[in-house]
């Protein structure tokens, strides 16, 4: 796990190492082990590492083989790459025992397939001097990110997106589409925009080759087909847990590669819980887990404890709690607004950043249940949506899912900040009418694995677990679990509430008190609810008339917001006025806007 950075120079320009290397530096917390710079005529490589696979220094970054003429950078963590080796041990000479060098390796046999050979999560470019080009690829769900800059005579590109600003030369004003994105999706959106103009995102699941006059050629490397097996058509809903079982069970072994301890995020609820259960069948020393709660707003709890500790007593696992007070808060969010890579308004971020710090302290790997909402149907609007004919079910995802519709946007934007048409809509539209869906919830959920959910519970793990150099992995979102779930019937994802086969699955392996439950979530009351110091800091963001953000949203509708800033609360259960507050300290904290 690390920070990559670099620059292409297009035209028989000359990449400015100087300039990368300020990149690198303004994403170093992402790999705090060591750093490396490489850079030949045309093209930079910048690194940032985070020692997890062959801690020596044989796996340091940028890695160069003369021979092959190839320099490669790379974020993130290929699980099968023991067994890539071995195989393509038998055609090249390995120096290293680490996975980047199999990445490396697997470009030089494969050529361009190689990223179908891969099972894990990364980010990467490669330059291939021999051909004259750099081929940049990123992982099937999007779990490392790569953002890109095109400047005038060539492209940037780094781990994150406040690293590219770092070079200077950035348009860094309001995307109107990305703005109308981030403000009808609950802050987010999907690649390739991001919330600046002139930076956007490599899409999950995608390989780009770029030449060095400019020109470039994408290709989507994977996409499930959310249609049912006939293979699978027999199944019966034992026979669909086992399957499940199975994949999870293989998906957790292999987020176990490291050569360090690897441990787990434990919130109490079902999914983390059950990746507990899985380690604990074949770990030989007690499995770590790690559990944050909040102070209480009213009768609104801040903690799941009961839950945690429940599966922490059964697996006797080395658990630490995290207990975190009210006081302060508005402190962490501001420290948490700028550790963020893009602008994000979830209100489980700061307790993201907090339990990350404290982990940090302790391992520098843990598994993760994000995921399994979107790839089993775990969400309430799912159960909506399937009642709905596939024609009629965008109006459903609207309703219960949009924070604003189109019509209120276009009233309370100022003219010319978002765009005339409703992209938002238009861009889940377009994503219902491809082919490869059966129902209008495979439809959904495939909007949600493969869009939604890249730039919502993946990014804001990957950014706030990062920014203290602790790498996640998410064992939900291992492909073959993903083309299990997608080919599953819709109804048995929504039996018993959603989630139906992991549910099954819990109550063979976990308490009682954890799988029969109401849905919970990583709460933190205080950012529903504004109040106290939480309140001040978004009259300090957002009162004044110099404020960032007013230059797009109307000033006076804001203040009316602020005046009650309670009020309002989205359909699925945020407050309303948070996301603004969130971008406006987001584009101070990098003079952005």
């Amino acid at each position: 796990m690390c920070g990559i950075t670099g620059e292409l120079a297009f035209g028989g320009g000359r990449a400015d190492p100087e300039r990368v290397d300020r990149m690198s530096t303004a994403q170093a917390e992402r790999g705090p082990d060591g750093d490396g710079l490489w850079h030949d005529g045309w093209a930079a490589l910048g690194h940032r590492r985070l020692t997890v696979i062959d801690l020596s220094d044989q796996s340091a970054q940028p890695m160069v083989d003369e021979p092959s003429g190839l320099a490669l950078v790379f974020n993130g963590c290929i699980y099968n790459y023991r067994e890539l080796r071995r195989e393509l041990a038998a055609h090249h000479r390995f120096r290293t025992d680490g996975d980047t060098e199999v990445v490396l390796r697997a470009y030089q046999h494969w050529g361009e397939e190689f990223v179908d050979h891969l099972i894990g999560m990364f980010a990467c470019v490669l330059v291939d001097r021999r051909r004259g080009v750099a081929v940049l690829a990123r992982d099937r769900l999007g779990i490392k990110p790569l953002y890109l800059a095109r400047t005038g005579d060539g492209l940037r590109f780094a781990s994150h997106l406040p690293a590219l600003l770092a070079g200077g030369g950035i348009d860094t004003s309001l995307d109107p589409t990305g703005l109308h994105h981030y403000l009808s999706w609950h802050s987010i959106v999907p690649a390739p925009q991001t919330v600046l103009a002139g930076v956007e995102k490599l899409p999950a699941a995608t390989i780009r080759v770029v030449s060095q006059d400019g020109r470039s050629r994408d290709r989507r490397y994977w996409q499930p087909a959310y249609e049912r097996d006939p293979a699978r058509g027999g199944w019966t809903d034992e026979e669909w847990t086992d399957a499940v079982a199975s994949a999870l069970r293989t998906a957790v072994a292999r987020r176990t590669v490291a050569d360090v301890p690897v441990g787990v995020l434990l919130s109490g609820g079902l999914d983390s819980s059950l990746i507990v259960a899985l380690l604990a069948e074949t770990a030989g020393d007690p499995v770590r887990t790690y559990s944050i709660g909040f102070e209480g707003v009213g009768a609104e709890r801040g903690d799941e404890f009961r839950y945690s500790d429940a599966v922490a007593e059964r697996f006797a696992t080395e658990h630490t709690r995290l207990e975190i007070g009210s006081a302060g808060l508005a402190s962490t969010v501001e420290s948490t607004v700028a550790a963020m890579t893009e602008p994000m308004a979830s209100h489980d971020l700061p307790g993201f950043f907090l339990l990350a710090e404290a982990v940090a302290r302790d391992i520098k790997v843990v598994q993760s249940g994000q995921g399994a909402d979107e790839v089993f149907a775990g969400y309430g609007y799912h159960a909506s949506v399937a009642e709905a004919s596939t024609d009629a079910a965008i109006e459903v995802l609207a309703d219960v899912f949009f924070d604003h519709r189109h019509a209120d946007l276009l009233r309370v934007t100022r003219t010319g900040a978002i765009p005339r048409d409703d992209v938002s809509r238009e861009l889940a539209v377009a994503h219902f009418a491809r082919h490869g869906v059966e129902t209008a919830l495979d439809a959904v959920l495939r909007l949600d694995t493969h869009l939604l959910m890249v730039d919502d519970p993946v990014k804001r793990l990957d950014c706030m677990t990062m920014a203290w150099g602790l790498e996640a992995r998410v064992p939900f979102l291992d492909h073959e679990l993903v083309e299990l779930m997608a080919s599953c019937p819709p109804e048995l994802k929504l039996a018993d509430g959603g989630k139906g086969p992991l549910k099954r699955l819990a109550r063979r392996m976990l308490p009682t008190e954890v799988w029969d439950r109401p849905k919970g979530y990583f709460p933190v009351p205080a950012l529903k609810t504004l109040d106290g110091s939480v309140l001040e800091l978004a009259e300090r963001a957002l009162r004044p008339r110099h404020a960032r953000i007013r230059t797009a949203v109307d000033g006076q509708w804001l203040d009316r917001m602020l005046d009650r800033p309670n009020d309002c609360f989205t359909p699925v259960g945020g407050n309303a006025l948070w996301p603004f507050v969130v971008l406006e300290l987001w584009l101070q904290e990098h003079g952005a806007g």
